[in-house]
């Protein structure tokens, strides 16, 4: 069996980190969309988050509506009992005034009637806005998470960006310096052994960084994932 040489373990070299490079580049594509879409999903809650404090605002804005108008009844319901009282002093004068304080006491009661009926609408509404800012307390805590989340997967992307740009950059010029040492014409000079000694060394180190960026790249796609979930 043919041995390979020097020449094609080093083609091949090239080859295998051709490759790599290209998975790297569709990973790091990957990740881009990846975190367009959680920025999407962080806008979309931002939205609805606006979204409830505008009906939270038209809540409150009809509650105080409400209050007025009770505030109103209140000051008619005075008003009525001192017209009361006024006619309570001549009913003994005159009948007739008897009877139209009769039909004021049901006007009164109609009143009260509304009142009350206003009050279980103001209850009502209350309940209702209590939901609202319940709504609005979840998704402004869903915000912080997604925001948490991103900040953890934004740091990931900067340390793979690193790793990509130092810890993969310096092995790979160093494989490209070594290669122009070996002698190609003179396959028996010592100094390639070395350089095949040292290529092997450095083709390791390379290995490692490439394993802690996938390592570092699941670790991000289960985040995404658990997010997405």
């Amino acid at each position: 069996m043919k041995q390979l040489t020097t020449s094609d373990n080093l083609i091949i070299a090239k080859l295998e980190i051709a490759y790599q490079n290209k998975e790297k580049g569709k990973r790091a594509k990957e990740l881009i969309i990846a975190n367009k879409e959680l920025a999407y999903q962080n806008q979309e809650k931002e939205k609805r988050a606006e979204e409830l404090i505008i009906a939270n605002k038209e809540l409150v804005f009809q509650n105080k509506e409400k209050e007025k108008r009770a505030d109103e009844l209140v000051i008619a319901n005075k008003e009525l009992a001192f017209q009361n009282e006024e006619k309570e002093k001549r009913a003994e004068e005159l009948i007739i005034a008897n009877k139209e304080l009769a039909f004021q006491n049901k006007e009164k009661e109609n009143r009260a009637e509304e009142l009350i009926i206003a009050n279980k609408e103001l209850i009502f509404q209350n309940k209702e806005k209590e939901k609202r800012a319940e709504e609005l307390v979840i998704a402004i805590n869903e915000k912080r998470i997604t925001e948490g989340e991103l900040r953890e997967q934004s740091a990931g992307l900067l340390k793979i960006a690193y790793m990509q740009s130092h810890q993969v950059r310096v092995p790979v010029a160093n494989i490209l310096g070594l290669f122009n040492l070996f002698e190609f014409d003179d396959p028996s000079d010592p100094i390639n052994g070395k350089v095949l000694n040292m290529l092997k060394l450095v083709a390791e180190s390379l290995d490692k960084t490439i394993h802690e960026i996938v390592e570092n790249t699941h670790e991000i796609r289960k985040m995404i994932d658990k997010h997405q979930s």
